[in-house]
């Protein structure tokens, strides 16, 4: 399959100076990105029933750093679905790459809504890999998990975080409901980083993909065809600049994207792309001010922030689905 084959672009041996010497060794982590291992049984517990569902979750797979206060505080988790292997390998993921399994596991929907009615989820987060394999890059697969989460439990919001779909013409009708139904309460796709950067940090993506597939959203939700929020999400440290950052949050307020988030880039393996920078939170909040100047309606930004960090507070009481009596 040509696409199958575009999308598996490796990113390279690992990185060394010229000499075959391994990179000099860069900057530790400053104060501000140390986190605080703490496994209570509440954390124990979540990690007990994903693993007896046979559920991934991107919070293990992309080795996020507030697991523990995800997992052990809140007792959240952000669901990923399509299998554990994506058919693209984006210099800053941690998450296997290669040729998934042919096909879905039809039963995953479904298991998925067992564990947001288990742990009592108001909000639930759902996202995949990239499964380029697929006629419809999985659009149909999130369309059951939004209706199995919402079959099981009437009262829980639905966001979900999905990929580019590369350019599948009616994914967006099957996420979204192409009539106005009962689709996801936030759809979500990340931008990730700047246009610069997308050649390096994301082969096999485009910049320009990934904004249109938010402006359809916006256009949908502004045309009373989809009743949800839109959002997304950039990492810094990657070697942006600060006007690119800043260029890049007036391209997506432009498309009409209402939430966004902001975080640090931390490198997963040395197999990845390194750390350029560590941005400051003082810098972060400066970056949370433009946006909201722009006109976001919420914005997350800080060295630990990830796209599904406190992820139930950008969706207001109005917008959440209601059980019926």
């Amino acid at each position: 399959m040509a696409g199958m084959r575009e999308s598996l672009v490796q990113i390279g041996e690992r990185r060394t100076n010229g000499n075959g010497a391994p990179p000099p060794r860069r900057e530790p982590r400053p104060e501000w990105l140390r986190i605080r291992l703490h496994t209570p049984e509440r954390y124990k517990e979540v990690k007990r029933l994903i693993g007896d569902l046979s559920l991934n979750t991107v919070c293990a797979e992309a080795r996020c750093p507030n697991i523990y206060e995800c997992w052990g505080e809140h007792g959240t988790a952000t669901f990923m679905i399509l299998g554990d292997t994506c058919t693209r390998r984006c210099g800053f993921c941690s998450v296997h790459s290669g040729r998934p399994a042919p096909g879905v596991d039809a039963e995953e929907p479904e298991r998925v809504a067992e564990a947001v009615a288990v742990m009592g989820l108001q909000h639930a987060v759902v996202t995949s890999v990239d499964r380029d394999d697929l006629p419809d890059g999985g659009a149909g697969h999130f369309r059951e998990t939004i209706e199995a989460i919402h079959r099981r439990v009437p009262g829980c919001a639905v966001e979900v975080l999905t990929p580019d779909f590369r350019g599948v013409t009616d994914a967006l009708d099957i996420v979204l409901g192409a009539s106005g139904g009962a689709g996801p309460e936030v759809f979500s796709h990340n931008v990730e980083t700047v246009p610069r950067m997308y050649r390096k940090a994301r082969p096999g993506s485009s910049y320009e993909r990934s904004l249109a597939l938010l402006a359809e959203a916006a256009r949908r939700r502004d045309a009373g065809e989809y009743r949800g929020r839109t959002k997304t999400a950039i990492m810094l440290g990657l070697g942006e600049t600060d006007d690119e950052v800043r260029a890049t949050v007036r391209d997506i307020r432009d498309a009409g994207v209402e939430v966004l988030a902001m975080g640090q880039y931390l490198q997963p393996t040395r197999e990845h792309l390194p750390v350029e920078r560590y941005v400051s939170p003082e810098e972060f909040d400066a970056f949370r001010d433009h946006a909201l100047s722009l006109g976001f309606l919420h914005c997350e930004a800080g060295p630990l922030v990830r796209s599904s960090y406190h992820a139930h507070e950008h969706v207001p009481e109005a917008m959440r689905p209601h059980p019926t009596s």
